[in-house]
């Protein structure tokens, strides 16, 4: 049984003792299946502590810009990757386990693991696929003066850590913020993350402003490599 139809929609979305408890024990009743640890949410291109570092010391400090204009609407996503499956689709396969599509290429069973916060889905709706850098901290670092189809490049970008599965709430928790404010609840991936977003504004040569960069520096000291 598939665990979306043992719980209410606004049910899968709380973290709650409750709700952890009752499905530890659907769980180990054999309702639904666990094993090992799932894997990751595992985006391509994410580098070195070391080449992150060098990356980091390139990229250009600068006050943060005004959102003045900005629009979703403006970084055209989720776009279709091949046949009937678009970026969103694309990363739930790439970071799922026994990811089953429909014929439109909608996931319709799986297993994500968000590694923002150790949490274990078992249904694509309550994942959502993070933009790790947001496209509103995007447009305030420079993306304000790209062309739309740049932003379209950057909101689909399936070659460098810049989308990942995780937690919806998580998720729209994080909103716009970038690390100085925001860091993922999980500590042991923040210097993952830190690596991620590093590269990603050093890839689209986006600037950062003094905090944000204070912030990026100390959350690598965690990394072995």
């Amino acid at each position: 049984m598939r665990l979306a139809r043992l719980f209410p929609p606004h049910l899968g979305r709380r973290r709650t003792p409750v709700v952890a408890t009752v499905m530890a024990m659907v769980a180990g009743a054999g309702l639904i299946s666990v094993g090992a640890t799932p894997a990751a949410a595992t985006p391509p291109g994410i580098p070195s502590k070391a080449t992150a570092q060098s990356q980091l010391n390139a990229l250009t400090v600068a006050a943060q810009g005004s959102t003045s204009g900005y629009s979703r609407d403006l970084f055209p996503h989720w776009t279709t990757v091949s046949g009937s499956c678009n970026t969103r689709e694309q990363v739930l396969k790439r970071d799922g386990t026994s990811v089953v599509v429909d014929s439109s290429c909608a996931a319709t069973s799986g297993r994500w693991y968000s590694p923002y916060d150790g949490a274990t889905w078992y249904a694509a709706s309550d994942v959502d696929i993070d933009h790790v850098v947001p496209l509103a901290e995007a447009w305030r670092s420079g993306a304000n003066s790209w062309t739309t189809s740049r932003r379209q490049s950057f909101a689909n970008d399936l070659t460098r850590p810049q989308l990942i599965a995780v937690t919806d709430n998580v998720n729209q928790a994080k909103g716009d913020q970038d690390p100085s404010t925001w860091q993922p609840p999980r500590s042991a991936y923040r210097c993952t993350y830190s690596k991620m977003w590093i590269t990603v504004k050093y890839s689209w040569g986006l600037s950062l402003q003094s905090s944000e960069k204070s912030a990026l520096q100390s959350m690598p000291n965690t990394c072995s490599s």
